[in-house]
């Protein structure tokens, strides 16, 4: 097929999994444009945009950036129809990375766009399929054999694929918001998360049980009318069975079936030294801050970067508080798939704090955050939902700080509790101001048991002397998860929550302010608790004294 060259403009707007995406703007771009098609070890044709800079010869080499997705269908992107067809570029800075020389290949996962064969959510063939086109590209006249992934959410979990996979020629990775583990993704511990109903709501209304009817219809997107014939038949193509299969999985809450054992990646990536560029928003309502922290923990040696910090499901071009992203994301690439001479700005992990300021940091979790116990107070609560009622929740509070504390990783909790295992338990913990003004730091749920173990969301958090923590212990956060209320009482009897406190003073050290997501956040999960609740729910709290740097 001839390249043809094409204007475009890159737009700012995106969606994944039916969150909205805000990107770095664009501006105009022109590029060469072709169309492949490769055959997969298992016959199926995966479909292939292939974008170069206007002016490049065929036989010239370039670097290659590849992005492997399921929702760059020519007619539509995910909702959005596309009525010019083409290539789908929205969100993915295609003209930053043109303008920097490299050849930006855009890939239609298996079932999806242009490609044929049965969606697979994360699992062996879809690997297979990230390896197959990474290692394509690799091998072409016009490719320097190093190619870089790039994405974010669904198109940063191919990338993490890439990592598993381990196919030749891959250089680098991107990830941003990525799905490391999708049972964790639609669970949490068996309990359904929800997901927003943007534009018109960020709150959670879409149980996670949706997500397979939500890509089975992104795999039914017809082919655009001025596409060739094999893409509107890989299109058109329709397996009720794979579809059946598909909703029956994705459905199933049991973390122990094969169908989700096989697709955890946290361990397939263990050890990998390929470098990688991981981002992940602490406020993330979408893929939160869950298992992502175990899988940058499980990486071998190598040049690996992160940033973590106070921003929903997004990259940081723009909207996170501190204008660097953009250079460090394009030194990563040009130092690791270019083999450019350069240095990559910035620290080996930058943290944006939940007070707007900013630090680099080696390792996060940091080293020396250490667990502090909260006893919680015996109390009892109904597990009953939607259904309002005073008796849902057990508040135990911490003495006022005598000292600044800063929660830095993954809070625990250890409950004792009588009840039925068809309820659950919800912790959630507070930054409790003097004037009672409590302010969510992060959650957890499980299954009610005689011993739940509750892992909460992870967060960098510095609480003010003079601040309380709170936590208190529900049933469950209905705009968070989605749970049948079992309409029975259940008994705590005691328990602990260990909280990640640093022993070390942080001094902030790059510049930088509020991202979007902290006045979000704070408008949507602050309460006012009255004086009566605090001063008689009161723990004592063995706060240890912190050093200075």
């Amino acid at each position: 097929m001839r390249w043809r060259v094409v204007a475009v403009v890159a737009a700012t707007l995106g969606m994944v999994f039916g969150a909205v995406l805000p990107m770095r703007a664009a501006a105009e771009a022109a590029y060469q444009h072709r169309q492949e098609f490769i055959t997969a070890p298992d016959g199926t044709r995966l479909h292939a945009d292939v974008l170069r800079p206007v002016g490049v010869a065929d036989d010239v080499r370039t670097p290659v950036i590849m992005t492997v997705s399921p929702y760059r269908a020519h007619l539509a992107y995910l909702s959005q129809p596309r009525l010019g067809g083409g290539p789908s570029t929205k969100d993915l800075s295609v003209e930053m990375f043109l303008a920097a020389g490299y050849t930006y290949v855009i890939v239609d996962l298996r079932g999806f766009g242009g490609s044929n064969g049965c969606p697979d959510f994360g699992g062996p063939n879809e690997r297979s399929d990230v390896k197959t086109a990474v290692e394509w590209a690799a091998g072409q006249p016009w490719s320097t054999g190093r190619v870089g992934l790039t994405g974010i959410s669904y198109e940063a979990w191919t990338g993490i694929m890439g990592l598993a996979a381990r196919p030749a020629g891959l250089a680098a990775v991107a990830a941003f918001a990525p799905v490391v583990d999708p049972y964790s993704y639609l669970y949490m511990q068996g309990i359904a998360w929800k997901f927003s109903g943007k534009p018109v709501t960020e709150s959670g209304v879409r149980p996670g049980d949706l997500a397979g009817m939500e890509h089975v219809l992104i795999a039914s997107t017809p082919g655009h009318w001025a596409d060739s014939a094999e893409y509107q038949a890989n299109a058109s193509s329709f397996d009720p069975g794979c579809f059946q299969r598909y909703l029956s999985e994705t459905g199933n809450h049991d973390p122990a079936t094969r169908f989700w054992q096989e697709r955890d990646l946290v361990e397939q990536v263990r050890g990998s030294t390929i470098p990688l560029f991981l981002g992940q928003g602490f406020v993330d309502y979408n893929t939160r801050a869950h298992r992502v922290f175990e899988l940058w923990d499980a990486l071998g040696p190598g040049e690996h970067k992160a940033w973590f910090g106070q921003w929903g499901h997004r990259n940081c071009f723009e909207k996170c508080g501190t204008p660097f992203f953009g250079d460090e994301l394009m030194g990563f690439f040009d130092k690791h798939v270019a083999r450019r001479d350069v240095t990559v700005p910035g620290p080996r992990v930058t943290v944006g704090q939940f007070d707007g300021r900013w630090r680099g940091e080696q390792t996060w979790p940091p080293a020396d955050a250490r667990p502090v116990s909260v006893a919680v107070r015996p109390g009892a609560y109904t597990d009953r939902g939607l259904v309002p009622g005073p008796d849902r929740d057990v508040w135990s509070f911490s003495q006022p700080l005598a000292q600044d504390q800063h929660f830095a990783g993954v809070s625990t909790a250890t409950l004792h509790l009588d009840g039925p295992a068809e309820a659950t338990v919800t912790v959630e913990l507070y930054d409790v101001a003097p004037d009672g003004r409590a302010t969510v730091i992060t959650r957890g749920i499980a299954p009610v048991s005689a011993t739940a173990n509750v892992r909460l969301l992870a967060q960098d958090w510095p609480i003010p002397a003079g601040h309380r923590i709170g936590v208190r212990i529900t049933d469950v956060i209905d705009d968070v998860w989605a749970h049948p209320p079992a309409f029975a009482r259940v008994t705590l009897t005691g328990g602990q929550v260990r909280l990640p406190l640093l022993e070390t003073v942080r001094t902030p050290d790059i510049p930088g302010g509020l991202t979007e997501g902290i006045p979000k956040w704070r408008a949507e999960k602050t309460i006012t608790l009255p004086p009566e609740l605090v001063n008689n729910a009161t723990v004592t709290v063995d706060f240890p004294p912190r050093a200075t740097r």
